[in-house]
């Protein structure tokens, strides 16, 4: 009977679509689980430190009523800091739904995983204000501007650890559930054979639009983009005449695109890598392409994708 399973919850990292853990949490407990421990990256690390605190109900509250406009005035965005976004105005928020709350007072045990970008390491945060272990835990690079704590130069944990599933083998639990947002379709894993040699324009052009139309065509990715170098008119591509693009001339994709889809690309691969050595019992995968992961003002329907692929992963394993 699902109400006599203990869980220990690994939460991954992917921006925005972390939304979703939201929504595997409250099937769990809907049926009737009792989640013992969490760990998490990035965005995992912020639900999860929430949900041990006893605060996500509040935290839900609030994300799923922002909008657009809300998103972008509390990126905060800056052309100067080592991360394009200083963060503080959302941490400022969660700060006040947390408290003063230390991780070892939390209800359940909690490890919020960050890089150490000197060192090249994973750091687990197992103890002190969970506030802090958060705001370390969500350092994109080059997005988030870092976190330098006790001499330590502190960056996203998805970095090195984007479905933490490691530090959940502490607890004890009957089943570990892990929660990965980055999965990418099964073809797009065989590698592509193709030339150098120039080939006529109209059969790149198709490709490109395909593969650019990803990053721009929400409304918060393309306000943030526009303020620091990226796309600078916040259009669409089928608004600036890619239809008419010569062999040389292309739209822009900014820095902010650019990065974040490399640090999907390889916490992707990463992941596949560590779920081969430390595989959960159950292992729920939100698509890559269900939200971007700056989609901020997607809280709901992120919330609903997570609640439909945990009935459905339980559900397929007779849980």
């Amino acid at each position: 009977m699902a109400q006599s399973r203990t869980v220990a919850l690994a939460l991954g990292s992917g921006g925005a679509r972390g939304y979703a853990h939201i929504g595997v949490i409250q099937v769990l407990e809907e049926r009737g689980y009792s989640i013992v421990g969490v760990a998490g990256s990035s965005m995992g690390a912020l639900i999860g430190g929430l949900y041990a605190a006893g605060k996500l109900d509040e935290f839900t509250e609030w994300a799923t009523s922002l909008k657009a406009r809300d998103v972008v005035r509390l990126l905060d965005v800056s052309m100067s800091a080592p991360g394009a976004i200083h963060a503080e105005k959302v941490l400022g928020r969660v700060r006040e739904i947390l408290g003063e709350t230390c991780i070892e007072d939390m209800r359940i045990p909690f490890t919020a995983v960050a890089t150490d970008l000197a060192a090249g390491r994973s750091v687990w945060f197992q103890h002190g204000p969970v506030d802090a272990a958060i705001r370390a835990s969500i350092a994109i690079p080059g997005v988030i501007t870092p976190l330098v704590l006790n001499g330590r130069v502190l960056v996203d944990g998805g970095i090195l650890d984007p479905l933490p599933v490691a530090p959940t083998l502490s607890i004890r639990a009957d089943l570990t559930i892990g929660v990965s947002l980055g999965a990418e379709a099964r073809e797009s894993r065989t590698p592509a054979r193709v030339g150098t040699e120039p080939r006529p324009v109209d059969e790149w052009v198709g490709r490109f639009k395909r593969g650019t139309a990803q990053f721009l065509d929400r409304e918060t990715v393309k306000s943030v983009v526009s303020r620091f170098g990226g796309h600078s008119t916040g259009i669409g591509l089928d608004e600036v005449g890619l239809d008419e693009v010569g062999p040389d001339i292309a739209p822009k994709i900014g820095r902010l695109e650019i990065m974040g889809r490399s640090l999907e690309v390889v916490q992707s691969a990463l992941a596949r890598y560590q779920l081969a050595v430390y595989p959960p019992d159950v292992l729920i995968q939100v698509p890559r392409k269900s939200a971007r992961s700056l989609d901020f003002a997607r809280a709901t329907e992120m919330i609903a994708i997570g609640r439909a692929l945990t009935e459905s992963a339980l559900d397929a394993e007779d849980f």
